[in-house]
């Protein structure tokens, strides 16, 4: 079972989670992580996230089910935000449920590397002086977290 959105709403991480383990006594563990917006040692006042329609949820949706390929879950939820996001705001949530931590804890890992490095969202910062801000791009650190997933594949 896998839910997926992209949304300019806010989303309750709590209240996410429980509605993927509602009434599951097969579930023994849950891992949730949410992305929240850094102010970038207070230069940032917001982080405008731009995607195409329909295309973003199809391309998380193609990773949620190669996750669900790779590892025995019981459950996923993923949920990216769009739109203009202040600093201390929740940009992205993942929850991964199985029968064992093991399988949640990576699962949410490779969600959450591929949604950092290659998930279709275009990052722009706009900057508390009101200078232009950069479009943000993946960072070399996660890359190489995200590299590990290919590799670890290639060899089973």
């Amino acid at each position: 079972m896998a839910t997926i959105h992209v949304q300019a709403e806010a989303f309750d991480a709590a209240a996410e989670a429980a509605t993927l383990t509602k009434g599951r006594t097969d579930i023994g563990a849950v891992v949730t992580f949410t992305g929240i917006c850094r102010d970038e040692a207070g230069s940032l006042a917001a982080l405008e996230l731009e995607h195409y329609p329909g295309m973003a949820e199809a391309e998380i949706a193609r990773v949620v089910e190669e996750a669900e390929k790779r590892w025995p879950l019981a459950g996923v939820t993923a949920i990216h935000r769009h739109g203009r996001i202040a600093p201390g705001e929740d940009i992205v949530l993942v929850v991964t449920a199985s029968a064992h931590r093991q399988a949640a804890f990576e699962a949410a890992e490779f969600l959450m590397d591929y949604l950092k490095t290659r998930a279709p969202f275009w990052k722009k910062e706009h900057r508390i002086d009101d200078s232009e801000g950069d479009w943000v791009e993946a960072r070399d650190v996660d890359d190489h977290a995200a590299a590990r997933w290919t590799e670890r594949k290639a060899a089973e």
